[in-house]
C-alpha cells in the first residue's frame, strides 16, 4: 500500500503569543506537529505493519526549514519524508495546491492508494485542505473519521455526525482526513530518534502557487475584561439592541 500523510507545525498550545503593531509576535513560540496530524501519521505507520511492503511518505508545506517536524514523522515510523518550501504564506488553497503537485510529481502512472491528514491544523482551525487536495487530486475524500479498517482494494470508515455515527466504504484511491480518537499517537525514544535520522529528507521548491485568496490584515489583543450592562426589561434591551447596531430599528425595517 503506498500512503502519503500530509502534515504541518502549529505553535504549542502552552506557548504565549503576543501581538505587537498589528501582527502576532511569534518570537517566542515553540512549534509542534500538529496534533490531529499524529493521529494520520500513527494510523499510516499501523496499516504500514499490517500490509506488508507498504510505504509511508510524509509531506509539509513551510516557508521555513520544518527539518524537526519531519524528524518526528520518521521517527513515528515513516519511511520518507518531503519538505515543500514556499516563498511566501500561503492559505489552504495554495498548500493543497503545492501538496497535490509533489504527489502528482512522485506518483506519474496513478495516485497513491491512500492520501491522510489531519481534519484541521490547531491554528487555523478551518479544515480545508484535505477535501480541497481530495478535489485537485480528483479522487474521493472522506472525513474527518474517528475510526478506520482496512482490507484489501478499501476501507471501513466511521465518523461521528450530529445524527450519530456514519459508516462508509471507500475504495482505493481515497483521501482520508483523521479526528480525535482515530488511535493513541505513538512516545518515541531515542532508538527511534536515531534511526531516523538515517532515513531521506527531500527538499524541493514548492513552485508557482496560486495567489492567497485570503490575507490576515490584522489582529488586535482581546480584552481581559468584558463590559456588562443590565436591561431593566425587554424594551429596555431593544433599545440598547439598536443603539449598538446589532439589529436595525423600524424605520430601517420600513425601508
Amino acid at each position: 500500500m503506498r500512503i502519503v500523510v500530509c502534515i504541518c507545525q502549529v505553535p504549542d498550545t502552552a506557548a504565549a503569543i503576543a501581538v505587537a503593531d498589528g501582527e502576532l509576535d511569534l518570537a517566542r513560540v515553540s512549534w509542534v506537529m500538529n496534533p490531529y496530524d499524529e493521529y494520520a501519521v500513527e494510523e499510516a505507520v499501523r496499516l504500514k505493519e499490517q500490509f506488508t511492503g507498504s510505504e509511508v511518505v510524509v509531506m509539509t508545506v513551510t516557508e521555513g526549514p520544518a527539518r524537526e517536524l519531519l524528524q518526528k514523522a520518521l521517527a513515528m515510523g515513516a519511511d520518507r519524508a518531503v519538505e515543500l518550501l514556499a516563498l511566501s504564506a500561503p492559505d489552504s488553497f495554495s498548500i493543497a495546491s503545492a501538496l497535490a503537485g509533489a504527489i502528482r510529481n512522485r506518483y506519474l502512472q496513478m495516485p497513491p492508494d491512500l492520501v491522510l491528514c489531519g481534519k484541521e491544523s490547531f491554528d487555523h482551525q478551518n479544515g480545508a485542505v484535505p477535501a480541497m487536495l481530495a478535489s485537485l487530486l480528483d479522487i474521493p475524500f472522506a472525513g474527518p473519521v474517528a475510526a478506520l479498517r482496512a482490507e484489501e482494494g478499501g476501507l471501513e470508515l466511521e465518523r461521528e455526525t450530529e445524527c450519530g455515527m456514519e459508516c462508509l466504504r471507500a475504495s482505493f484511491p481515497v483521501v482520508v482526513s483523521a479526528g480525535k480518537g482515530l488511535n493513541t499517537p505513538r512516545k518515541t525514544g531515542i532508538r527511534q530518534v536515531m534511526e531516523a535520522r538515517k532515513k531521506p529528507i527531500e527538499t524541493i521548491s514548492a513552485g508557482e502557487l496560486p495567489a492567497p485568496r485570503i490575507n490576515l490584515c490584522g489582529v488586535e489583543q482581546a480584552s481581559a475584561r468584558k463590559s456588562c450592562r443590565f436591561a431593566a426589561d425587554s424594551a429596555e434591551l431593544l433599545r440598547m439592541l439598536q443603539n449598538d447596531g446589532r439589529i436595525p430599528d423600524r424605520e430601517e425595517l420600513r425601508a
